[in-house]
């Protein structure tokens, strides 16, 4: 039986990218899509965990053959996600994570219509900008952006089919793993796996 996709969205600093790390190291049935991109390794990064790091000509032959589940240029580099490898792993069976933005989701959404999404929100403005504060890489004028970016990200969360709040990480993350859950629930994935069961029922 196919894997479901997911697609995770978030402004920075809500901790999705905590959330999502946490939830595909306690559930094995559960992948992370590892984009493509055209910009070099930063230290520490690997070909394959991090990124899947390609030329930019090899990037743009798979979106002239239509690869790309979606894909975008960020400061002169592109980003991307590739159809064929999300596919191979729905087809093993694993249900697999998208984190991207609300733009890249709605380009999901047009090629895999039965996708899952999920829009996590932080508990206020405040809370937001006190984590993106304490991160202590940024000065105020680029917490302001930044700021600035997710209100325009979060505007966006009515795109989505679920809506959680991360005010406290491990409810957040058991609510997160509850949608993965219900979602194997669904009568489309359990008749097939149930066949033999429900033929002895109804025989």
């Amino acid at each position: 039986m196919p894997g479901t996709l997911y697609v995770v969205s978030a402004p920075s600093g809500a901790g999705k990218t905590s959330l999502v790390n946490a939830l595909v190291e306690q559930d094995p049935a559960v992948s992370l899509s590892v984009s493509h991109t055209t910009r070099a390794p930063r230290p520490g990064e690997q070909d394959g965990v991090n990124y899947h790091f390609v030329e930019k000509a090899q990037f743009q032959g798979q979106v002239a053959q239509g690869d790309f589940l979606e894909h975008a240029e960020v400061f002169g580099n592109y980003y991307g996600t590739s159809r064929s490898a999300v596919q191979a792993l729905l087809d093993q069976g694993q249900d697999v994570i998208l984190e991207i933005d609300w733009q890249g989701a709605r380009q999901v959404r047009a090629l895999m219509p039965g996708c899952v999404s999920v829009f996590i929100l932080p508990p206020s403005r405040e809370e937001l900008r006190r984590r993106l504060t304490q991160r202590g890489q940024d000065d105020e004028a680029v917490i302001d952006g930044r700021m600035a970016e997710a209100v325009s990200e979060m505007s966006h969360y009515d795109e989505y089919d679920y809506l959680l709040v991360n005010d406290d990480f491990d409810r957040t993350l058991a609510d997160l793993q509850a949608i993965f859950t219900a979602q194997r629930f669904r009568l489309a994935r359990q008749q097939p796996l149930l066949q033999g069961t429900l033929d002895n029922l109804l025989s």
